[in-house]
């Protein structure tokens, strides 16, 4: 279990049936390593901002989770953690290592816009 204040995925079929369910979804599979903490750190303060995304933890060494580790997308990633963000059920994005405040917050600005209502 990871010690974050993150809601937490720990199987295969809950990972299925929350982006399936979500149109939105960024989930962060790692350890509390320190190259993962600072991430898990950043999507809880960017949880409150962004209400039409759901953020999850993913534990990397779950066997659930090689439903991350084994996507395309993530092929030739050498650090984790791996954060993937679904839109509609579809990967659209993902990153490997450490992640800045300002690099997650231009991946969820482009990927899970808000579309303006005039």
């Amino acid at each position: 279990m990871l010690y974050t204040n993150l809601k937490h995925i720990e199987t295969a079929d809950e990972h299925a049936k929350i982006i399936s369910e979500n149109e939105n979804v960024m989930v962060i599979c790692g350890r509390m390593g320190p190259m993962c903490i600072p991430v898990y750190d950043i999507a809880e303060e960017l949880e409150k901002e962004y209400k039409h995304v759901k953020f999850y933890d993913m534990e990397f060494d779950n066997p659930g989770a090689y439903v991350i580790r084994s996507l395309p997308e993530v092929r030739g990633f050498m650090g984790i953690p791996f954060t993937v963000y679904y839109k509609s059920g579809k990967v659209v994005k993902a990153t490997s290592s450490i992640q800045t405040r300002e690099q997650v917050k231009a991946i969820l600005d482009k990927e899970f816009a808000v579309p303006v209502i005039a």
